[in-house]
């Protein structure tokens, strides 16, 4: 099995302003030496307001933190009032697309359909995409943590090719557990990334399956990030409240490398 490089990303969600969001970035930039990204992936996902100061922060002081955007609509510039499509995400610095976010789809309302329809979009873009993935309290009382996670893989990798997937990550959050402060086991854990990544063996095979790097998204925090990541199918975090910390956010970063 090949290695992974271990990929972490804070989601920032629909916090902060305008100090805030200097004062993170630059604690970030103190905290998270430059030649982390020798070791880790690491983006950070900032509300559509500040993506263009954030990336703009990051490039000044030649950091490798990538930036991303924490959702994007799936076609061009146009009549889609209150949207952002890809092109305005690339011209201000955005690398990476996050879809597929548990609050979208369980908050909004967005179907896999058009999880999917984002997610081939922002790859035909060029952008890294992190389709997250995962099920609620009550479909995993009731043994549909598989299923769930299967489907929604399955629907929201349709039509991908095999060359696309280099470009893709995995974040399994279990709804039950973001912002909650409750978190899977790590063997619970191990066993839905061993399932998701078999799903994508399904779909285009063992080698890409092997590639894939599957983050876990359900309350990583400092004191149980080591043990989560030690496990062999667990690839990284996607992180909510503690990226919201510089210096929690680096201990799960440094954890990871």
């Amino acid at each position: 099995m090949p290695a992974r490089k271990p990929s972490i990303g804070g989601n920032w969600k629909m916090n902060l302003d305008t100090a805030g969001v200097k004062a993170l970035t630059g604690d970030l930039l103190k905290v998270l030496d430059t030649s982390i990204a020798d070791t880790v992936d690491v983006t950070v996902f900032p509300p559509f307001p500040y993506l263009a100061p954030v990336a703009g922060a990051l490039c000044d002081a030649g950091s490798q933190l990538q930036v991303g955007a924490q959702d994007a609509w799936a076609t061009p510039n146009g009549a889609f009032t209150g949207e952002v499509s890809l092109s305005m995400l690339k011209d201000v610095g955005v690398s990476t697309v996050l879809v597929g976010h548990s609050e979208r789809r369980h908050v909004i309302g967005e179907s896999d359909e058009l999880v999917n329809e984002k997610l081939l979009a922002a790859l035909d873009a060029g952008f890294e995409v992190v389709l997250a993935i995962g099920e609620k309290l009550e479909q995993r009382e009731s043994g549909k943590t598989n299923l769930v996670n299967i489907g929604q893989t399955c629907l929201g990798l349709a039509g991908t090719t095999a060359q696309q997937m280099a470009k893709v990550t995995l974040a399994y959050e279990p709804v039950w557990a973001i912002g909650t402060g409750k978190t899977a086991t790590p063997q619970d854990a191990q066993d839905a990334h061993l399932a998701i990544r078999q799903a994508v063996g399904s779909l285009h095979g063992e080698d890409v399956a092997n590639a894939l790097r599957i983050q876990y998204g359900g309350s990583m925090k400092p004191g149980n990030a080591a043990d989560l990541l030690a496990q062999p199918d667990i690839d990284g975090g996607l992180i909510g409240g503690a990226a919201l910390s510089a210096d929690d956010f680096a201990a799960i970063v440094r954890a990871a490398s």
